[in-house]
């Protein structure tokens, strides 16, 4: 198994996640392991992805026979997410994998300066062929890539606490967050979401992840923006899977905190009225959504009880002054972070889908 060719030799030891690249450390998880019952600690110590070192903060589900039941290190590839308990297969895994020198599997879906997202189907999607010289590497790609979305799920799993299913893989689509070095051109996987194919709560996002040595550089962020954004393509309003995590709460509450206060700012008026429709219609977000938000900002207005006996809702007003001081003291930038002409065209798309066939 193995990551992007380890860049230092094994005798150097590997770099702490929290040095890579000078990214900031990584968020620690919403309970303390002191707090933690047994059968949340971790089953993994360490994991080695790439020339990092990380903690991981969950147990996964990597099976006994493989692993064991507790390891103290665990070699994950960077490229591919296949993992190894044993040091010297990892390293000859680095060397070979056909995921090396490839982009990530599936189509790519977005592009913004150094960031893409790969939409990768967990059932089955298809791999390029073309650019590997014989039939061998087409063949341990195709291997590769059958089992990714499973093994980037047990990979993310280290660092999430409340999904249970990562094996049954088939009913989801899986959105890779990939970063490009401007200088090498190496490619790196650094977080996803998933979502189910067929949702009858029209849910966009099922979990979502920024592995830890590239959190807290508001690449979530882009990510729900990403889900939001197809959840307007589709033509569905949703919204993530619930409930939602600690971790998950306070990050969607940033997003939707955001994601109004630049819809409202943006429109034009002093006293122009928008409504909870109006502004779900524009966002995509839902409506108990954007109330629980409005609430939590804390600039909403209440009227008396209409004659009509309308309820609190209905009769709550948005205090656009409030609102504006909320968005200077939170530093809220107008650019979203997620730029709808970035994303890729229906046609360019249709022909990346049938390159990969």
């Amino acid at each position: 198994m193995g990551p992007e060719a380890m860049q230092a030799p094994p005798s150097t030891g590997l770099a702490p996640s929290s040095s890579h690249n000078g990214a900031a450390a990584p968020a620690t998880p919403a309970t303390p392991s002191s707090q933690r019952p047994a059968n949340m600690e971790p089953n993994v110590i360490n994991v080695v992805l790439g020339d990092l070192l990380i903690k991981p903060w969950y147990p996964s589900f990597y099976p006994e026979e493989l692993v064991g039941r507790k390891i103290e290190r665990l070699y994950v590839c960077q490229w591919c997410f296949k993992y190894s308990k044993e040091l010297i297969p990892f390293l000859g895994h680095t060397k070979v994998c056909p995921l090396k020198e490839a982009s990530p599997p599936g189509a790519k879906i977005y592009a913004k300066d150094s960031y893409s997202i790969h939409e990768v189907d967990g059932e089955q999607h298809k791999v390029r062929y073309g650019f590997y010289p014989t039939s061998q590497h087409a063949r341990q790609l195709t291997s590769c890539a059958q089992l990714y979305s499973q093994n980037l799920s047990l990979f993310g799993k280290l660092f999430l606490d409340t999904k249970s299913v990562f094996y049954d893989v088939t009913t989801f689509l899986y959105y890779l967050l990939t970063s490009t070095n401007p200088t090498t051109g190496a490619r790196q996987v650094i977080g996803f979401f998933s979502k189910e194919k067929m949702s009858w709560d029209n849910n966009n996002l099922a979990c979502i992840l920024v592995f830890p040595p590239w959190q807290r550089q508001g690449l979530g962020q882009m990510l729900m923006g990403i889900s939001y954004e197809l959840s307007r393509r589709e033509g569905r309003i949703g919204g993530p899977e619930k409930p939602l995590s600690e971790l998950g709460r306070r990050g969607y509450t940033a997003y939707w905190s955001a994601t109004i206060a630049r819809v409202v700012l943006a429109t034009p008026g002093k006293n122009t009225a928008l409504t909870l429709r109006d502004l779900s219609d524009s966002t995509y977000i839902l409506i108990e959504d954007i109330v629980a938000t409005l609430k939590s900002m804390a600039v909403l207005e209440h009227r008396p009880a209409s004659k009509k006996g309308g309820g609190a809702v209905e009769d709550a007003v948005l205090n656009k002054a409030k609102l504006r001081r909320w968005a200077l003291e939170h530093g809220i930038s107008l650019i979203p972070p997620v730029d709808s002409g970035a994303f890729v065209k229906e046609g360019e798309r249709a022909e990346q889908v049938q390159s990969l066939e």
